[in-house]
């Protein structure tokens, strides 16, 4: 099999996994466990090559991806030191509404060190951009952009629209509904939005949330609350940026919960910054219900993770559907992957036929189906 040929929108902590991931499962017949899927329609986590790279900190830009991995604010844990340098050049990144404007009053360690925006307009930013993604023979681009980003993750969509590229969206802006139609028009394909780590919060949640539906008791109230040390939760201290992913990690829940519930008896996303705890993520879920006879019963859970590699190997399948979708010239969101890999798909499923579905789109031999015949999206 060929190279898959990857482009890194944002060289954070969940970069910085997905590049020692691709070193440390290497060997593809490494009987190494933490992949949801060894051989994705012929392709494995050591067919991923970086060939292009975008950030904004001046301690990333112009170094090797190989470096730029491990430089602050990235805090999570070094679980392959030994990267071979890639030859993949951090380029400077167009800011538009990456950079929140509370990061200042905290340490340099903690946030972005921004250099200042070479770009004199948005034509000649996405000129710049699109030469790049080009030249480097990108095939796909995984957008690991700040959460509140709605502007600058439009402008890379329509870069990548422009350069011909595919696009793993792992943010919650909804670009997958939004340019849905523009990328099927394109012959690309996109998979996304915001990425659902291989055991967090919101697959905990929709699994627990499922289980309740299913042995008949009502859910009465559930939350679930969140908080980090990493630079992802600091830059959600400012709630303005929280819009879309509330949406995205509430309608992940609420759609396993046929019987509905109410909007005010319902609170998931994250909650508050504790520097310590670095790419440390601390879940507390409260499910409040109704069992026989109008009995009430409730259940609390404590979910402990390692926030990016556990993003990271979802992020291996999802680049692996991508290409395999290139290859197939499967076009538009492409639901096969995204409705198992990522919490806002255009179409919702249980996560028992989403993993069916995702095998089944993984399967070499598969000819996978682009879409399901119900899912419209639409172009804003």
């Amino acid at each position: 099999m060929n190279k898959i040929k990857v482009g890194l929108l944002g060289i954070g902590n969940c970069a910085s996994s997905l590049v020692q991931g691709t070193h440390y499962y290497k060997d593809p017949k490494a009987q190494v466990p933490g992949l949801i899927t060894n051989n994705f329609g012929g392709y494995y986590a050591g067919d991923i090559e970086f060939v292009s790279a975008f950030d904004i900190d001046k301690r990333k830009v112009g170094k090797d991806l190989s470096e730029a991995i491990f430089q602050k604010p990235n805090c999570t844990t070094i679980f392959h030191e030994d990267i071979p340098k890639l030859d993949c050049t951090v380029q400077m990144g167009y800011i538009l509404d990456g950079l929140a404007d509370h990061l200042p009053k905290y340490h340099e360690d903690q946030r972005f060190d921004p250099l200042d925006d070479i770009y004199n307009s948005y034509s000649e930013a996405k000129s710049d951009v699109v030469r790049i993604l080009k030249e480097s023979g990108t095939e796909i681009l995984v957008n690991y952009l700040p959460v509140g980003s709605e502007k600058a993750a439009r402008f890379y969509a329509e870069c990548c629209l422009e350069a011909h590229v595919a696009l793993v969206n792992a943010m919650p802006v909804f670009l997958s509904q939004i340019y849905g139609d523009r990328f099927k028009e394109a012959g690309l394909p996109i998979v996304g939005d915001d990425i659902k780590s291989q055991v967090g919060a919101t697959i905990v949640h929709r699994v627990l949330t499922k289980l309740f539906e299913d042995r008949g008791e009502k859910i009465k109230k559930t939350y679930q609350i969140n908080v980090g040390g990493n630079m992802d939760f600091l830059n959600m201290v400012d709630r303005s940026r929280l819009e879309s992913k509330k949406i995205s990690k509430t309608k992940a829940v609420t759609s396993q919960i046929e019987s509905g519930i109410d909007k005010d008896d319902i609170y998931v996303g994250p909650s508050d910054y504790i520097p310590w705890l670095n790419d440390n993520k601390v879940c507390f879920i409260r499910i409040e219900a109704e069992q026989y006879g109008g009995v009430p019963m409730d259940m609390e859970l404590r979910l402990s993770v390692e926030d990016s590699p556990n993003s990271a190997g979802v992020i291996t399948d999802a680049i692996r559907a991508a290409k395999v979708a290139l290859d197939r010239k499967l076009a538009g969101p492409i639901i096969e992957a995204s409705a198992y890999l990522f919490k806002s798909p255009v179409r919702q499923f249980d996560d028992a036929t989403a993993r069916d579905m995702l095998k089944d789109f993984a399967k070499p031999t598969q000819n996978a189906y682009n879409s399901v015949p119900s899912v419209e999206t639409k172009t804003q």
